[in-house]
């Protein structure tokens, strides 16, 4: 008695029941997808250097040491109208960010 005798009724997909329109077709936004080119090194000595600084990056990222090259990169690909910060700016922003003060004293107990 699954059917009971009653017709299925199917579901319409109205998006493909729509003509496109007639003539040439226009491009109205193009956004060319960006593919990273990662150099992978080619000798050992390389892909030491590589994981060393791959992991000095990660310790200091676990204790809140944020890396300014890579905030610099960011900047030069995503705003390149925007200069960036300083060093100086960046690390008391980040600090700022991560402990706000009061009146130029430390606001929270940083441990």
């Amino acid at each position: 008695m699954a059917n009971a005798g009653i017709p299925l009724r199917r579901q319409q997909n109205h998006l493909l029941q729509r003509p496109f329109p007639a003539g040439p077709r226009q491009i109205t936004r193009c956004v060319p997808l960006l593919v990273p080119v990662v150099a992978h090194p080619t000798t050992w000595w390389a892909w030491v250097r590589l994981i060393a600084h791959r992991v000095a990056q990660s310790f200091r990222l676990m204790v809140g040491v944020q890396d300014y090259g890579n905030y610099v990169n960011h900047m030069r690909r995503h705003h390149p109208d925007t200069p960036p910060m300083t060093e100086r700016d960046f690390h008391r922003y980040c600090l700022e960010a991560r402990f706000p003060s009061k009146g130029g004293k430390l606001g929270k107990c940083p441990c």
